[in-house]
């Protein structure tokens, strides 16, 4: 049971780590203390995609879920839980270099704006 706990405690802090690395800009207009830390996590965002990297919070999800007596999954989190969602049917690694991009303008253009509402508030 506590396995269980764990893999799904895992897989939320994944999911909200994932979504404040794409939406996180956002929060800078609020909370611009969170400039450092968001830059970052799309840092990592764009290495993990681009270098085809594993995120070490995948296979200690896997280990919990399995540990817990429920079946593992094949692939990555992205692969597993949002391409369905998101995602053609086949994650190429073209494909992953479009996300990193998309992720990265997506990322310029919020922050534009944030520089652009932090400018006019001075």
């Amino acid at each position: 049971m506590i396995y269980r706990i764990a893999a799904d405690a895992i897989l939320l802090f994944h999911l909200s780590f994932t979504l404040f690395t794409v939406l996180g800009g956002l929060l800078v207009l609020r909370r611009p203390s969170l400039l450092r830390v968001h830059l970052a996590t799309v840092c990592w965002g764009v290495v993990i995609e681009w270098a085809d990297w594993v995120c070490p919070l995948t296979p200690l999800e896997k280990l919990f879920r399995e540990r817990g007596g429920e079946a593992g999954y094949a692939g990555g989190f992205i692969e597993h839980y949002v391409v369905l969602l998101l995602y053609p049917e086949n994650l190429t690694i073209e494909l992953r270099y479009l996300l990193g991009m998309a992720l990265v303008a997506a990322n310029l253009i919020i922050y534009g704006y944030v520089f652009l509402a932090r400018r006019r508030g001075e």
